[in-house]
């Protein structure tokens, strides 16, 4: 870190290598934020850091969001920075590949999902909520329209981000000085959305780079704490 990194401010973003997660940590880089970012594979990580540490610091922290001792890691490094403006909780498991119909569920992969996309992010939050508070921070959950839409062979993913974004309302009400997000980013190119259409053409779908500057005004414009879509601050657009 330099010297004139204490006076940036500091984001966390889980799932950081690829996709949505590395899209945001990009964004902010070139804003000049400090950036902690997670993710479970150890060389796509550094893969990212290497990729963002022209611009800005990055600590890259490899590991499961579901595991305690991680999670004090990322909470550990958070501490050492002095401060924490922005936590992104980006890391979701979809499910088994194709989708299953909850008659139908595998009970141990649903377990997963709710063990990735609520609890998790429920723990790392409830773990750096006093550095969130301290700087009159944001916290951004990432949702998707499967919370409120009822597609078949959905229901797993869509019920845990149901439940993540009414822990997200509730956060709101209990912490009235921090802003709190439930942010849809929409339908995005990534491979977790490829896993959920395996064999089909999802080339139509944009880039994730294309909606992080409707997550850039949503962090500059600081609305009222709820749930959101990334299309209201800026539509996405196909490049």
């Amino acid at each position: 870190m330099t010297p004139e990194s204490s006076n940036r401010p500091v984001a966390l973003i889980t799932g950081a290598s690829a996709g949505l997660g590395l899209a945001l940590a990009h964004g902010l880089a070139d804003r000049g934020w400090t950036l902690v970012i997670d993710a479970r594979g150890a060389g796509p990580l550094k893969d990212a850091a290497d990729a963002l540490a022209d611009r800005t610091d990055v600590v890259p922290l490899a590991g499961d969001v579901t595991d305690p001792e991680h999670r004090f890691d990322l909470v550990d490094v958070a501490n050492q920075l002095g401060r924490l403006d922005l936590l992104i909780n980006n890391a979701s498991y979809l499910g088994p590949s194709p989708l299953q119909a909850i008659a139908a569920a595998d009970l141990d992969e649903l377990r997963r999902v709710y063990e990735v996309d609520v609890l998790a992010p429920i723990a790392l939050t409830q773990a750096l909520l006093p550095a969130l508070t301290a700087a009159s921070g944001v916290l951004i959950n990432i949702s998707s329209d499967a919370a409120v839409e009822a597609y078949e062979t959905w229901g797993g993913y869509g019920s845990a981000k149901a439940a993540l974004d009414h822990t997200t309302r509730v956060l709101a009400a209990e912490h009235p000085t921090l802003s709190v997000y439930a942010v849809d980013p929409g339908d995005l190119r990534t491979a977790m959305h490829q896993a959920a259409f395996p064999g089909e053409d999802i080339s139509d779908r944009p880039e994730p780079a294309t909606v992080v500057p409707a997550f850039l005004k949503l962090l500059d414009t600081r609305p009222e704490s709820g749930r959101y879509r990334a299309a209201e601050f800026a539509p996405a657009v196909t490049p």
